[in-house]
């Protein structure tokens, strides 16, 4: 049950209740966040009320209209981890940019919580995009999506169907259907792993139907249960999730387990194409387990596109480590300066 769990994980499998604590937290180029102007917002999806943190670009000019950027988090997190970070150092750069929290997830609502729901996810992008239409500080023909991992996937569907978004771009973008599906490198998924997961599945949506509380489970395993047999990717997510490094109060490591029969037949690069001709912009790890997804969405895609391998980096490596974000950070700065 252990290797089926975690063969579903996503990039941002959802954090531990751990509260960040300032003096343990280790430098990164988040540091500093303070020296960009942020506001706490709200918008509506639907009947869903979404929160989300709003950054300004220094020397921020009132009268001016700047492009502006939606940042979509991974599988489970919070607008206050990599998505926040990616949002700060892009507002350096110039932009209006926007982290929010998904929904049913972190200060945003949505029942139950923890459920991930493409559907969902991608209609979150697309009322992003609105809220930031409205703002009198947005050039509203110049706002761009940026993704990371299942954040990733949602945006290049999204921008699929949504011309208002002029130049997209995804960071280790994960297709969380066909990690689902087949998984990643280093953990696999077989078709005996797929009825039984649908066996679960259908398990749980019957019981639910017959008025059974919706069933949240522990996602990632705790720090001390990991041991030699231990796949990268896990380790590696257990590192920056249960961690001070990466994890918030606002998140936990959990998830709805009837949320992969979702995923099961989900396919957000399949139409790739159907973006052209705006531009995309794929950044991923020389050594990231879900690299294969990044290579496929540009094989997808039809010019422009590009796609950035950042070496010797991890997946995990590009959620904050400075080494590794700042150089991706300058990519997209250009990146969204050339084509907003």
């Amino acid at each position: 049950m252990f290797l089926l769990k975690t063969s579903l994980l996503c990039s941002s499998l959802l954090i531990a209740n751990i509260a960040i604590s300032a003096q343990n937290k280790p430098a990164t180029v988040a540091d500093g966040i303070n020296t960009v102007g942020s506001q706490k917002v709200s918008f509506q999806n639907g009947t869903i009320k979404m929160m989300a943190n709003l950054y300004l670009p220094e020397n921020y000019d009132p009268s001016k209209k700047y492009p502006a950027i939606v940042v979509s988090h991974p599988w489970g997190g919070v607008k206050e981890q990599t998505s926040g970070l990616y949002a700060q150092q892009l507002a350096k750069s110039g932009f209006i940019t926007l982290a929010y929290d998904a929904s049913h997830y972190g200060e945003s609502g949505g029942m139950p919580r923890d459920l991930e729901n493409p559907a969902d996810r991608v209609q979150d992008i697309r009322s992003a995009v609105g809220y930031l239409s409205t703002l009198s500080q947005v050039d509203a023909v110049r706002i761009g999506t940026l993704g990371i991992c299942a954040g990733g996937g949602y945006t290049l569907h999204e921008a699929q169907s949504d011309l208002r978004v002029k130049a997209m771009a995804g960071i280790v973008t994960y297709d969380i259907g066909e990690a689902t599906r087949t998984g990643i490198e280093g953990l696999p998924v077989n078709e005996a792993d797929r009825q039984k997961l649908l066996q679960s599945v259908d398990e749980q949506l019957n019981k639910e139907a017959a008025s059974a509380p919706a069933l949240v489970q522990q996602l990632l395993p705790s720090r001390d249960t990991l041991n030699d047999s231990t796949p990268n990717f896990v380790r590696e997510a257990t590192d920056y999730y249960l961690t001070p490094r990466g994890a918030h109060q606002n998140a936990h490591n959990r998830y709805v387990m009837t949320s992969p029969g979702l995923h099961m037949a989900y396919y957000p690069l399949a139409h790739v194409d159907q973006i052209a001709p705006r531009p995309v912009l794929l950044i991923t790890g020389e050594k990231a387990e879900t690299r294969k997804f990044s290579q496929q969405a540009y094989n997808n895609a039809k010019q422009p596109k590009e796609l950035m391998v950042i070496p010797g980096a991890t997946h995990f490596d590009l959620y904050d480590k400075p080494q590794f974000v700042n150089p991706a950070v300058d990519k997209l700065a250009v990146f969204f300066t050339k084509n907003l």
